[in-house]
């Protein structure tokens, strides 16, 4: 695979604008050199370099979604989708306060990736071939964060009780969604004519929809839900029981880098497996010890860098799930704090359990 210079983002648009001649060798030039690796690991990758010496990392989330990114009156941020953003900084830079978080709606955050602006995409987006496909929006998903569906809210007092009530009536949607797509083909299926009032963000979205501009409002459930909490009377509105579509929420980078994806994957991989194996942020530091301590502990030694070289083969520190734990604690911690029992949101874990609890979260091994 070719890579562009670490000094500065690959703009593949620009590189095509050169000519022919004087783009050859510039493009033999690179695959010859490489990009420098972080640490001696020999990874070569140019978001990993970037970010390394820029001593950040910058990250897009929503910023306005309680739960998974929201910015509070001291201007700090957080939710679960911020929470992956500071142990991804933790694991690479070993700080997780070295982040900037940009705030972007549902056009602007694909384009941000593919342009260099942002390293990470942390933004409830859900997971899909055609932002995945290299003919699409090229994207490479990180695992799924968390396991939602697409639903719909109605005010209480407008009597409506399944989807098929809102035919011929208006519904409030973000466009350049999958949720506008989802909604779409749910109502033809169900054969229920409506109204689509589309917004550019979320915002927008909502606000149209306490004005009673559409009597209902639609996107995934844990959204509704963490909106619903900031309306001034989040008990006058309620779900749908209907559950309109799989929406597999996960972190993304640019497929162009797969040294950098990987890192990110395993990162957020050994939040799961660290909650799998008790290790909390709690009793991190005693883990090590103990791992310290017995050598005959081969797979905890592993995992927690003290022996072997995991970290180096995705060029991050040895102990760089350690670090990511010390930031934000595993991945049941995460979910707890953010959108479940501990949460204004108090939502269930359902198919965010583990696997070996009945759910979906699943780390492979290892190894």
């Amino acid at each position: 695979m070719l890579l562009a210079n670490c000094a500065e983002p690959w703009n593949s648009a620009m590189a095509w604008r050169r000519p022919l001649a004087a783009t050859l060798p510039l493009l033999t030039a690179l695959a010859l050199v490489g990009c420098a690796s972080d640490g001696g690991s020999g990874i070569q990758s140019q978001r990993l370099s970037a970010i390394s010496g820029r001593g950040k990392l910058i990250c897009g989330v929503d910023g306005r979604l309680p739960g998974f990114s929201f910015v509070n009156p001291d201007g700090s941020y957080s939710g679960l989708d911020v929470d992956i953003c500071k142990a991804t900084a933790a694991a690479v830079l070993g700080d997780a306060k070295q982040v900037d978080f940009r705030d972007l709606n549902s056009t602007e955050r694909f384009a941000a990736l593919a342009s260099g602006e942002i390293d990470l995409l942390s933004r409830n987006t859900t997971a899909t071939l055609s932002r995945d496909a290299p003919g699409g929006n090229a994207l490479s998903f990180a695992p799924t964060v968390f396991y939602d569906g697409q639903g719909v809210m109605t005010p209480k007092a407008s009597g409506i009780k399944t989807l098929k009530d809102l035919a011929g009536k208006p519904i409030c949607v973000e466009s350049g969604t999958t949720t506008e797509l989802n909604l779409a083909d749910r109502m033809r299926e169900i054969k229920a004519p409506y109204t689509p009032l589309r917004f550019q963000t979320g915002d927008q979205t909502y606000a149209a929809y306490l004005q009673g501009r559409c009597v209902a409002v639609t996107s995934d459930r844990s959204q509704l839900a963490g909106k619903r909490t900031s309306f001034p009377d989040p008990a006058a509105h309620t779900l749908l029981p209907e559950v309109l579509s799989k929406e597999p929420l996960s972190p993304a980078t640019v497929n162009a880098d797969p040294a950098w994806a990987d890192a990110v994957r395993w990162i957020i991989h050994g939040l799961m497996q660290a909650e799998e194996l008790g290790i909390t942020q709690a009793n991190v530091d005693a883990k090590v010890a103990e791992a310290k301590a017995n050598t005959n502990l081969a797979d905890l030694r592993r995992f927690l860098g003290v022996e072997g070289d995991f970290g180096k083969q995705l060029g991050l520190p040895a102990n760089f799930v350690v670090l990511a734990l010390k930031a934000v604690g595993n991945y049941g911690e995460i979910f707890e704090r953010n959108v479940g029992a501990g949460s204004m949101l108090k939502l269930e874990r359902g198919l965010n359990r583990q696997w070996n609890q009945g759910g979906l979260i699943y780390a492979p091994p290892f190894r």
